[in-house]
């Protein structure tokens, strides 16, 4: 029994399950094709307050710092089987959204706010380069101050939301002399001179969330645009990690149980040798250890989200949960998929999906080995 949520966020997951079933699940499998979410399932999501939960309610947001709500998000994009298209609306709520809203001065809280709680403003952040992946010190994408404005040059890939953003927090070296204490961050709008966007990248899953690489040669931002003072960016990164590393723990072990819950129904209805599939013992071990280690992931996450909530989450913690979390997707999206049988290769079955979106979770927000360093270091190794 989880004693996470309240009536309030039943209610929500009620409102927010109908919102996905009727606009996103449909359409779904066009998108995956397309590999490409159009950006008036953002704007949709703003009509609801599905984004921007977290802006305060003068800008038009939800006004609310209860992750619960976040949570309930993710939660339902995994058991709907929506995995790259929920995962644009969860980096924009869970990821994104923050550095605004904690970092916007009162004038560009007053430009970005209003369109990033209604969708018509989507977000990206872009950290990752094509020779700097997890030691971000050492990013040669430069911005150099002249007068007014920042001359941006460099390039970025892997961006989450590359084609679709209109606002992309950009991490660059306003000193390139110096490594953490050098970098910044700058707000590049949509239609920037000298910033282009390159192809949507291929990848094994999520197809259907953009990802793609940006480019930046001599790109004039107004220095009106700085986020937060000069040379901060390392700590502004270090304060949302935790966050960000417990939302891919919350679709992580979601994502288990979902693949558990659809491998349940199939086995009860599938037959082989003349019984079903589910009456075998292998059948029955296989997902009694899937069960056993999903709701025990579970309870650690709760508490979790609940430190988080309260500001204790530590970053120790958080690269626990993310490190569990999503080796147990993969391994339990794996096991789930092989009693799907031949079906479970199958795109059009969810599990299928499910498989190749996991691969991706022990990757993205800092690897699984990057998680294992910070546990390690947080016991004194």
């Amino acid at each position: 029994m989880r004693a996470l949520f309240s009536e309030e966020h039943e209610a929500f997951r009620e409102s927010f399950a109908s919102w996905v079933a009727k606009e996103m699940s449909p359409h779904y499998l066009d998108w995956e094709r397309d590999a490409l979410t159009p950006r008036e399932i953002f704007t949709s999501a703003g009509q609801y307050g599905f984004v921007g939960l977290s802006i305060p309610e003068q800008y038009g947001g939800g006004g609310s710092d209860d992750f619960r709500f976040n949570v309930v998000i993710s939660e339902e994009f995994a058991r709907a089987g929506i995995g790259g298209s929920g995962l644009g609306i969860t980096l924009h709520n869970d990821i994104c959204s923050p550095y605004f809203v904690e970092y916007c001065n009162e004038e560009q809280a007053q430009r970005w706010l209003p369109g990033i709680a209604s969708g018509e403003l989507i977000t990206a952040i872009a950290m990752t380069e094509p020779g700097t992946g997890s030691d971000l010190a050492g990013i040669a994408t430069t911005a150099v101050r002249d007068g007014d404005e920042y001359v941006i040059n460099g390039s970025k890939t892997f961006i989450t939301s590359g084609i679709n953003s209109d606002v992309v927090i950009v991490v660059a070296k306003t000193d390139p002399t110096q490594r953490h204490t050098g970098m910044s961050l700058l707000v590049v709008e949509r239609g920037m001179p000298g910033f282009e966007r390159g192809r949507k990248l291929e990848k094994i899953g999520m197809h259907s969330q953009d990802t793609a690489e940006l480019f930046f040669t001599d790109c004039r931002v107004p220095a009106a645009n700085l986020l937060g003072d000069e040379g901060k960016a390392f700590s502004y990164l270090s304060f949302n990690l935790a966050q960000e590393r417990l939302s891919i723990a919350v679709y992580g072990v979601a994502a288990a149980r979902a693949a558990l819950d659809w491998t349940v129904e199939y086995v009860q209805e599938r037959k082989a040798f003349g019984t079903s599939i589910g009456s075998f013992q292998n059948t029955k071990f296989v997902l009694a250890q899937v069960k056993t280690e999903v709701d025990v992931a579970q309870a650690y996450v709760d508490q979790c989200i609940l430190s988080l909530n309260a500001g204790t989450l530590s970053a120790a913690d958080a690269a626990q949960a993310k490190l569990h979390c999503t080796e147990l997707q993969k391994r339990a999206t794996d096991q789930c998929l092989q009693l799907f049988g031949g079906y479970g290769y199958m795109l059009e079955y969810p599990i299928a999906r499910a498989y190749a979106d996991a691969r991706v979770t022990s990757i993205y927000g800092g690897t699984s080995e990057v998680m294992k360093s910070i546990i390690a270091k947080s016991i004194g190794l």
